[in-house]
């Protein structure tokens, strides 16, 4: 079968959008809130980020496919997704590494893909009129007017506690590092005991657990709403607050355990992580009109004055003027100056928006994992 001959599919817009294309993928209806992502390689790790729970994904680089996949790029298990939007999606891999192509692979899944749209327009969409609820079906036969109707009773991200179909369903161990493809950074932790630190999986990238573990970290991995009793009976010396999908203002029990734990020990959170140490401290969150997605944001260290180019995969933000006097905006985004770092002035506590575990994306922030392991050190003395 040819690009050409792929089934005809349908994307619908809850403001009544509907646009022609071809089907790829699973051959499945679903429904998602439409989002669009500007980094141009590292489809695989967007396509198995947790943080895309109800979310239906439109990639801006045209072309996607291209490299095929591969299990060692998977950020998890599964797909999390609700669909895939691509001007493209290539029939043939061209790539050494590669094990299976995308079609067949998000068909493994059941995630819909849908092709030969103007993501060029959808992009622009997205940014006029926001993270608008999408479906994508194969049903050529239904009228229009009723799949838009069909989209706008469908419930919004919002509305569901996704973390907590993301998260671990029990305590492990994680002693894995980085692949031989990716260069890791140097060891930060001294050389003898490995500090041990217990993360929490809200929805946790693998490239972020290999991060600590490169680092000399000792990591065990607790689920989302794990107690921060439960958390201190394991004596770590450190807490981390993973990555996840979902409003952050819904997961009260991670914010009312976080709570206990910055007052106890040191803690670094990483996009949903940041936002839930912003509320544990009295901030607030808000949705952004179309968010923060992609391999090219460039956020500035405001300590420093250094320039990051960073990945990021977020569409919610802190609210700086939320923020009590004991808590410091450390980064900010150079495109909207929205906050991206956060920092306590008197307990060691720090999160970034951004992710630096660089999967996909550049590594010009792999620096905060060392710190988190100095912070260890230093609480330790």
């Amino acid at each position: 079968m040819t690009t050409a001959d792929r089934p005809p599919a349908r994307l619908v817009l809850e403001d009544g959008t509907v646009l022609a294309g071809r089907g790829f993928g699973a051959g499945v209806d679903r429904i998602g809130e439409l989002v669009f992502n500007t980094s141009m390689v590292g489809y695989q790790e967007i396509l198995t980020d947790p943080s895309y729970r109800g979310q239906t994904v439109l990639l801006t680089q045209p072309h996607i496919g291209n490299y095929g996949v591969n299990s060692e790029d998977e950020e998890s298990a599964r797909l999390w997704l609700s669909g895939l939007v691509v001007r493209e999606a290539c029939r043939r891999a061209s790539n050494a590494r590669s094990g299976a192509e995308l079609s067949d692979y998000l068909a493994q899944h059941g995630v819909p893909g849908i092709e030969g749209v103007d993501t060029r327009m959808l992009t622009r969409h997205v940014r006029d009129h926001g993270e608008l609820r999408v479906l994508i079906t194969r049903d050529m036969a239904t009228p229009d007017a009723e799949l838009v109707e069909r989209v706008r009773r469908a419930p919004r991200v919002a509305d569901e506690d996704h973390v907590l179909a993301v998260t671990a369903a029990a305590s492990h161990a994680w002693d894995k590092g980085y692949e031989s493809a990716f260069s890791p950074p140097p060891p930060a932790a001294a050389p003898g005991r490995r500090p041990r630190v217990v993360a929490y999986d809200f929805g946790a990238k693998r490239n972020i657990l290999r991060s600590l573990v490169a680092c000399g970290l000792d990591v065990t991995v607790v689920p989302a709403a794990t107690p921060a009793a439960a958390v201190l009976e394991q004596r770590p010396d450190g807490v981390f607050l993973s990555n996840g999908p979902g409003d952050p203002a819904v997961c009260r029990y991670a914010i009312d355990a976080a709570k206990v734990l910055v007052r106890q020990l040191p803690v670094f959170g990483i996009c949903l992580g940041h936002q839930i140490l912003a509320h544990v401290f009295g901030g607030r969150t808000f949705k952004m009109k179309f968010g923060h997605h992609g391999g090219n944001q460039p956020v500035i260290d405001l300590a420093t004055g250094k320039v990051e180019i960073t990945s990021q995969n977020h569409s919610y933000a802190v609210d700086p003027s939320s923020l009590p006097d004991g808590v410091e905006v450390t980064h900010r985004n150079l495109n909207d100056d929205t906050v991206e770092g956060l920092r306590h002035r008197e307990l060691p506590v720090f999160s970034v928006q951004y992710h630096p575990e660089a999967a996909p994306g550049p590594h010009d922030a792999l620096y905060l994992f060392r710190r988190f392991v100095e912070l260890l050190a230093a609480a330790r003395c």
